[in-house]
C-alpha cells in the first residue's frame, strides 16, 4: 500500500464511478479498478459496492474513506510545512540585543520581523554586553545578536550594520551641558560612568581608547552593566558617560546629549550568528535585519570644529 492507492480510493469514493475517478485522475480506468482490488485485497476487506451504473461504498468503505483524507490532508500538511522551513519562513529564533540597540533599534526591529516573517516566533533579550551576547551565540541561548563586534572570533559570523557616532551623556547642570558640542578633552578631570570592564564591555576599552588618545586619562567612578541604569546614574548627578548615538532615545529628565569631537569616534553595531548555523530561518531573519538598517549603514561622524 502507498499513498497513490489511497488517493485512487478518495478519488473513486467521491465520485462513486470509476470514469470520472480515472478522469479526474488522469488515468485509464482499469489500472484504477486493478489498484482498487489491490487495495481491497491487502485489506482483507471490500471497500465498494460495484454496479454497472455506479459505485457505492461499504461500511468499512466510508470509515476508510475518512481516515483516508486526514491522511492524505496531513501528508499533504506535512509537504507543505516542510517547504516553509527549506524556505526560512517558520521556525523559533531567540535574538539578544546590546543596550544601545535596545532602545533605538528592537521596537522598529521587531515589527517589521513579524510583518516579513510572520511564521517565526521570535523572543528577544536586551542590554546584553557584547561578550554575554558572544557566549549566549555559542551555547544556544540566543541564536542572534546585534552587538559591538568584539575580538575576531571564528566560531561566529557577523555582518556590519552601522557605525553609530560616540556623543556624551551629560547631567542637566553640568559644568559643560551648556556648550554645543564636547571635546574629548574637555572630559579631563570630570567624573565617568562607564560600561563594565574586566573585558566584559567593547563601549568600556572604546571610551578609554578615546580618552587616552585626546591625552585624558578617565576619571571612573561607576561601572554599569546596563545601558538604562548608565544614563539612569547619569540623571542623577552622578557623572558623565560617553555612549553611542543610540543611547538618546533614552529622553531621561536631568540628561543632555551632546556631540563628542575631536577626535569624533563612532563604534560599529553588527548582527552575529555561530559561523557553524546555516539555517534558512536563521540566515533569512540575519537578511531582513540588514536590509532594514541598511540606510543607516553609511552615516558619516561630524567633522571636528
Amino acid at each position: 500500500m502507498d499513498l497513490r492507492h489511497l488517493r485512487y480510493y478518495v478519488a473513486v469514493a467521491e465520485e462513486r464511478h470509476f470514469g470520472r475517478a480515472a478522469e479526474r485522475l488522469h488515468m485509464a480506468q482499469p489500472p484504477l479498478s486493478q489498484a482498487i482490488r489491490q487495495l481491497e485485497g491487502e485489506l482483507g476487506v471490500a471497500l465498494l459496492h460495484r454496479t454497472t451504473r455506479r459505485v457505492d461504498l461499504t461500511e468499512a468503505g466510508r470509515a476508510y474513506l475518512e481516515r483516508a483524507r486526514a491522511i492524505l490532508a496531513g501528508v499533504d500538511e506535512a509537504a507543505h510545512l516542510a517547504r516553509r522551513v527549506a524556505d526560512g519562513v517558520v521556525g523559533r529564533l531567540a535574538i539578544g540585543c546590546v543596550g544601545s540597540a535596545t532602545y533605538s533599534l528592537l521596537p522598529a526591529l521587531s515589527r517589521h520581523l513579524s510583518a516579513e516573517l510572520p511564521g517565526i516566533d521570535f523572543s528577544f533579550r536586551g542590554e546584553m554586553l557584547a561578550p554575554d551576547q558572544a557566549e549566549a551565540l555559542r551555547d544556544g541561548t540566543v541564536d542572534v545578536a546585534m552587538l559591538r563586534p568584539p575580538a575576531a572570533d571564528p566560531s561566529l559570523a557577523a555582518h556590519l550594520l552601522r557605525r553609530d557616532r560616540l556623543v556624551v551623556a551629560l547631567p542637566a547642570d553640568h559644568r559643560l551641558a551648556a556648550r554645543r558640542r564636547v571635546r574629548a578633552a574637555d572630559l579631563a578631570g570630570a567624573d565617568l560612568i562607564v560600561h563594565a570592564s574586566n573585558h566584559r564591555s567593547v563601549m568600556y576599552d572604546v571610551v578609554l581608547r578615546v580618552l587616552r588618545e585626546a591625552g585624558v586619562e578617565p576619571r571612573i567612578r561607576h561601572e554599569v552593566s546596563e545601558t538604562s541604569t548608565l544614563v539612569t546614574l547619569v540623571a542623577g548627578g552622578l557623572g558623565a558617560a560617553v555612549v553611542p548615538e543610540p543611547v538618546t532615545a533614552l529622553t531621561l529628565p536631568g540628561v543632555v546629549y551632546l556631540p563628542l569631537v575631536r577626535p569624533a569616534a563612532t563604534v560599529d553595531l553588527a548582527v552575529a550568528h555561530r559561523a557553524d548555523r546555516a539555517e534558512p530561518h536563521l540566515l533569512r531573519t540575519v537578511e531582513v535585519i540588514r536590509r532594514m538598517t541598511r540606510p543607516a549603514a553609511a552615516a558619516r561622524p561630524p567633522r571636528d570644529r
